[in-house]
């Protein structure tokens, strides 16, 4: 019994490494024929198949037979959607691009401008990283729903477009808390995290990073309070006051509060009284 399920398993793997070698063989003639049809025929086939390289190396090589013809339309198509299925979305990008360019009124210009953005949005790098992806993903996802607000694609628009905003208004609060955490080395840090993280506010007041950003407002104007000279300390301490009533109006059961009330009473302690 055991010998019969070695020799199944030796014939099998025979049959497996045959059909490999034929398909190899088919597809090297595939390579050197000089009939555009059929090259095209099989990058169809190699493409439902989903062997991806082999369909773009054949797609690629009839593109220039089919250049201003209905077919090219398709071919930039395919090569789009086999790059994304690579997941080699700056390539993918390219192909969608050129068919935007090519093809304004073509019958898939409504997904290959969604897919633009959506090229760029998944090559969107590390927060800490330079984000002209994130700026790229963000521009094509608007014109997108500027053109197509009624589509259930632009309902994923909106929410991919979201997403790139936090992680914009992240990384600006990552900058603001570098400035905070320099404190008063080589200058007044505190006031460049207060103007960081309030431009962050200006440019992205949606942001699900609002109460991070205004607690770290609150707490470097208390901080640049702290560290000035007496002629400036009663103006920065009332503006830190300010500054609590403005996070305690907006977030009064917010995940900060009893930071917020010692920073008031500390401040408060400082300011004249009034009678």
């Amino acid at each position: 019994m055991q010998a019969k399920n070695k020799m199944r398993k030796h014939l099998i793997h025979i049959l497996i490494v045959l059909l490999a070698l034929t398909s190899c063989s088919e597809y090297q003639n595939l390579l050197k024929s000089t009939d555009p049809e059929l090259k095209y025929d099989k990058a169809v086939e190699y493409f439902s198949m989903k062997k991806y390289d082999k369909a773009i190396t054949l797609f690629n090589d009839v593109a220039a037979y089919y250049r201003n013809t209905d077919r090219s339309e398709l071919i930039i198509n395919y090569l789009a959607k086999a790059h994304i299925e690579k997941k080699d979305y700056f390539s993918a990008s390219e192909y969608y691009n050129t068919y935007v360019k090519a093809f304004p009124r073509g019958r898939f210009i409504q997904e290959a401008k969604y897919m633009i953005a959506y090229c760029y949005y998944k090559d969107s790098p590390d927060v800490r990283l330079d984000q002209t992806n994130t700026h790229l993903a963000i521009n094509g996802f608007q014109d997108f729903i500027n053109l197509y607000p009624d589509t259930e694609k632009a309902k994923d628009a909106s929410k991919l477009l979201d997403e790139m905003n936090n992680k914009l208004a992240e990384k600006e609060l990552i900058n603001a808390d570098l400035y905070y955490n320099l404190g008063i080395y080589m200058g007044n840090n505190f006031l460049s995290a207060v103007i960081t993280a309030e431009n962050a506010l200006k440019r992205y007041p949606s942001t699900k990073h609002r109460e991070d950003l205004m607690m770290l407002i609150l707490r470097s104007k208390y901080q640049q309070a702290l560290y000035s000279e007496e002629s400036l300390k009663t103006e920065r301490y009332q503006s830190a006051v300010d500054e609590y009533y403005t996070y305690m109006n907006e977030f009064p059961q917010g995940k900060y509060v009893k930071e917020a009330e010692q920073i008031f009473k500390d401040s408060s302690k400082i300011l004249p009284t009034t009678d």
